[in-house]
């Protein structure tokens, strides 16, 4: 925290009041990388996206770096998430550098799953934050972006009807495949380190098992019961989100005679990666 208000100090003793980077694009800036898809998809090149917690970083122990909250304070829109134990500690100072930036959270128009065990970092969250990576959530978010950028951009609005009719198309067709793939499989149980395909399970009626408990890594007990529920329901794959250590994972793929997969659900190319997501549970409840 300590160095954030060192670089808005300096930021805004040299401010010059402009919303344009150099390529002469207006800035938005979003809170995780997925998002910046949704952006780009609709809005092309209209805007650059700025991208708070960028793909790899750990949004537990993240602190935004000077040429973020220069781009920031330019920016002429903000797209939260709302969920997200970082915007927790956050949010409000990146508000109090750009007051004039329109904002939107996109929690607003999920349903969301709202769970008493769900922690990030020391910050209990209202609700699971991890939507985003379920195709059904992913069509609001697309509206909601689409909106969003006709606010901040009234003469692009054919261009971002046009764009999100698009993008809508493919993921409906990814929905269908969810649907289609997932009514199918006899096994309806996964294993995963840090809980985030909440929101996937729910959608397609499969149901989600946790290693991590209240964002702390779990217990020899815990770990015995988690043994003995995969053996229990045949589950050979444990996932892992790319930002977590795999160790507790793999103690548990060896006692079952499973194998640890590597997803990243926060990569800014949500079509491939969310597709990539849903083939590999799929595989790990037919195998």
């Amino acid at each position: 925290m300590g160095r954030f208000i060192a670089v808005v100090i300096l930021l805004l003793s040299v401010s010059c009041g402009q919303h344009h980077n150099d390529s002469g694009a207006k800035i938005i800036t979003v809170s995780i990388a997925p998002f910046r898809y949704f952006v780009e998809e609709i809005a092309g090149k209209d805007f650059l996206v700025n991208v708070m917690v960028p793909p790899g970083a750990d949004p537990h122990i993240y602190e935004p770096f000077p040429d973020q909250i220069s781009k920031l304070r330019l920016s002429v829109g903000y797209i939260s998430n709302g969920f997200l134990g970082f915007e927790m500690i956050w949010l409000d100072n990146f508000y109090e550098v750009n007051p004039k930036m329109k904002k939107l959270s996109l929690k607003d128009n999920i349903e969301p799953l709202v769970s008493e065990d769900h922690h990030e970092g020391q910050h209990v969250e209202g609700a699971d934050p991890h939507y985003w990576v379920s195709p059904k959530c992913a069509l609001i978010i697309a509206l909601s972006v689409k909106d969003f950028l006709i606010e901040l951009n009234p003469d692009g609005r054919q261009k971002y009807e046009e764009n999100y009719i698009t993008l809508i198309s493919k993921i409906h067709n990814l929905d269908s495949e969810a649907k289609e793939l997932f009514s199918v499989v006899r096994n309806r149980s996964f294993m995963i380190f840090h809980p985030n395909l909440g929101y996937m399970a729910r959608d397609y009626g499969l149901e989600e098992i946790s290693v991590e408990y209240e964002g702390k890594e779990p217990s020899p007990s815990r770990v015995k019961d988690l043994i003995d529920k995969a053996r229990k329901d045949d589950m050979k794959t444990i996932f892992v989100q790319k930002e977590y250590d795999t160790k507790h994972a793999k103690a548990i793929a060896k006692e079952i005679g499973g194998d640890v997969k590597i997803i990243n659900p926060l990569s800014e190319e949500w079509l491939t990666t969310t597709t990539e997501i849903i083939h590999a549970i799929h595989s790990s409840l037919t195998n």
